[in-house]
């Protein structure tokens, strides 16, 4: 009995703590389209996940917290478009890259991490963005990053 209670306590914890993660979207047309349905920003997020040391400080000091959990749940669709190097990155297929490479190109990103808050959308198969607003690693933790990011998508709600 008690084994059974154990079990059964730790498939519902496990299912809690995925419940808990965030859906960060790497395919822009559908988050773009998750965006229009539920009337929220974009919040895509231009990083270098395997080198950039920011990156991963915003990343761990911000982006995994449960204050950034709840905040994104409730506000944004989560985009990641990531541009890894070196020998540990994870194979990306080759329609992400391209997409990626356009997609910086077309905001401008020069630097790792930075993050545009934006709406959009899809006409004659093209996707048109209107911005909102950026920033990229901000110090202070969650409450310094989420005020600065709250502010952006506040100033032009959808």
């Amino acid at each position: 009995m008690k084994k059974i209670f154990l079990l059964t306590f730790f498939i519902l914890c496990s299912l809690v703590v995925e419940a808990q993660e965030l859906n960060w979207h790497t395919d822009m047309k559908q988050a773009v389209k998750i965006s229009n349905k539920e009337k929220k920003p974009l919040m895509i997020l231009f990083t270098g996940s395997t080198w950039c040391g920011w990156c991963i400080r915003l990343q761990n000091e911000v982006l995994k917290t449960p204050e950034f959990k709840k905040w994104a749940k409730e506000n944004v669709v989560l985009v990641e478009l990531d541009y890894p190097r070196g020998a540990v990155q994870t194979p990306q297929n080759p329609e992400i890259v391209n997409q990626n490479a356009e997609l910086q190109q077309a905001f401008g990103v020069r630097g790792y991490p930075t993050v545009h808050f934006a709406t959009a959308e899809s006409k004659d198969g093209k996707v048109n963005f209107n911005g909102l607003g950026n920033t990229g690693y901000v110090a202070g933790g969650p409450t310094s990053w989420l005020a600065v990011a709250g502010a952006i998508i506040k100033s032009k709600k959808m």
